[in-house]
């Protein structure tokens, strides 16, 4: 017998330890890392909408004065009603290029301070009301690959005015607009003036019910269901809304503990994954975070009250449904919940004690929080902390690579840099969850290729193509569709995610796979319009291949 041979067992028992599962090597692993992308764009952006050609559009509010970004060859806007300044040079809003780390102002005439939005199947951000000349404004920006889109406005469109209003892209493409300050109704974009079409605002008497002495039922929490029915969470209580007969079909037990979770207590909510792969869907609201009752007056006299530190979890199709409560790691108010491309949710930015509002917040939370909803034990994971506060008027959105970018804070009436506990912040920056850490390139897909030139049809089969180092199983493997948010004030607008009813993986050759997988069933499920497409292997997802639903 050969050295060699008599020496194998021994090299191989050397080498055991590295074929088994080895624990995480690297903090980025386990809790995720920051990035600063820009010390400064500008402005601080308190909304902010990713778009289908991988930019962002970011804006803050007019009323305050210039921001330290000017607009682009001299112009100025002009603007008799302005509360602030009658003729600014200045930019307040920007187009952030994701691949190139870049941005350039664009001109916004009337203001956006506090306002909503939602994206047109046709990939069109519609984006409504706001504050004083803007209340009443509509403001549309089509994306474009050269420098010279930008805001198209329509003072006076909208039937009331629209601050703090909460939008929802609906199955028929039209927008319906909740809410909004003293505003208890709702309307539809577009207008579709007939001689039998509903009254151009319609009372939602269940707004009015929900109003306290703070208000706390602003920007409420909207979610589209299956079944085509609104889910509306505002303050503590919430109901199954059919918008098209104006009629609460059931009103759901009140979040326990009887604290608010809406503006200005401002918690956060999401709609978890719809999974086509199950037999029958059964939808799951969760609400996190928010300020106990009577925080805001405190807040304004200098208290600052510790926050609320649980989620409440519903299954609204269930025959008696109750919500099912949970603590975080720690209190949180004016946290943002996003749907990350895996199906957890991250919650980020936001304060451990007080409310929204001018210097209302305090003690910055700096970690997010990462939460499994599949999960039985260890939900929760704190990841690795940010070394700005993003408090009052911050935001975040999910990029196509899966990070999460981060901006704005500003808790001031003006923006404000010295002398004060929490400046302003006018920087970007990127949370990258621990699933982009090099630890898991091993098992990380790359789409290769979507059939039907990245369509996606009501229940039409499709084809993704992907490669693979380490590939698993079929059991490990899930196409989801994503709709990026419209974030601001810690509620992600629009933001749903589907998980496409997954027929096969079939190998090709070396590392190449093709899932096949069917379109979404209803509109109602995802409706028409541009959605992020991911491949997840082992809970690992690849970068984000835009696809069309219709």
């Amino acid at each position: 017998m050969s050295t060699i041979m008599i020496l194998i067992p021994f090299i191989l028992a050397s080498l055991f330890p590295f074929f088994q599962a080895q624990p995480l090597s690297s903090a980025f692993a386990n809790q995720g890392q920051w990035n600063l992308l820009q010390p400064s764009i500008g402005i601080s952006p308190m909304h902010m909408q990713l778009l289908h050609n991988d930019k962002i559009i970011m804006f803050d509010r007019t009323d305050f004065g210039h921001s330290y970004l000017p607009l682009s060859n001299g112009r100025c806007r002009m603007d008799p009603n302005e509360i602030a300044l009658k003729v600014d040079c200045s930019a307040h809003s920007v187009l952030y290029d994701v691949a190139t780390n870049t941005f350039r102002p664009l001109m916004i005439q009337t203001d956006t301070w506090c306002s909503s939005g939602s994206v047109l199947p046709n990939g069109t951000l519609v984006q409504t009301g706001g504050y004083n000349d803007g209340e009443r404004s509509i403001r549309m920006f089509t994306p474009c690959f050269g420098e010279t889109c930008d805001w198209v406005e329509f003072p006076g469109l909208l039937s009331q005015r629209r601050w703090y209003a909460t939008n929802q892209i609906l199955p028929d493409a039209r927008v319906i607009v909740v809410g909004g300050r003293r505003q208890f109704n709702y309307e539809f974009l577009p207008k579709t003036p007939s001689p039998n079409s509903s009254p151009s605002s319609i009372p939602l008497n269940f707004l009015q019910q929900t109003s306290d002495r703070s208000e706390n039922n602003l920007y409420p929490f909207v979610h589209l269901l299956p079944d085509g029915n609104l889910f509306i969470f505002a303050n503590t209580k919430s109901v199954l809304f059919d918008y098209k007969q104006n009629s609460v079909i059931r009103e759901f037990p009140p979040i326990p503990g009887g604290d608010p979770r809406n503006y200005p207590s401002s918690g956060s909510s999401v709609l978890l994954p719809l999974d086509e792969n199950l037999d029958s869907l059964e939808p799951e609201v969760v609400v996190c975070g928010g300020a106990p009752r009577g925080s805001f007056e405190n807040a304004a006299r200098g208290n600052f009250v510790q926050a609320l530190g649980t989620c409440g979890r519903i299954k609204v199709t269930d025959s008696n449904p109750n919500w099912v409560m949970q603590n975080m790691p720690m209190p949180r108010a004016m946290g943002d919940m996003l749907l990350l491309p895996n199906g957890d949710v991250v919650i980020i930015n936001g304060a451990g004690a007080g409310t929204a509002g001018w210097e209302h917040g305090h003690d910055p939370v700096l970690s997010p929080v990462i939460f499994r909803p599949s999960e039985t034990v260890n939900q929760f994971s704190v990841m690795a902390p940010a070394s700005r506060p993003r408090l009052y008027h911050s935001s975040a959105v999910l990029l196509r690579d899966g990070r999460v970018l981060v901006g704005g804070s500003n808790p001031h009436v003006f923006y404000n840099f010295t002398g004060v506990e929490y400046p302003t912040d006018l920087s970007l920056e990127a949370f990258s969850p621990p699933y982009l850490a090099p630890d898991f390139a091993p098992v990380r897909p790359v789409i290769r290729y979507i059939t039907n030139n990245n369509v996606l049809g009501y229940r039409v089969f499709c084809y993704v193509t992907f490669t693979v180092p380490n590939y698993a199983s079929v059991s490990e493997v899930s196409i989801r569709i994503v709709a990026p948010s419209f974030t601001t004030h810690s509620f992600g607008q629009n933001q749903r995610m589907v998980v496409l009813k997954l027929s096969a993986v079939t190998y090709l050759a070396g590392e190449a796979y093709y899932a096949t997988v069917m379109g979404p069933s209803t509109a109602e499920i995802a409706p028409p319009g541009y959605y992020l497409l991911f491949v997840v292997h082992k809970g690992v997802p690849s970068w984000g291949s835009w696809v069309q639903v219709m």
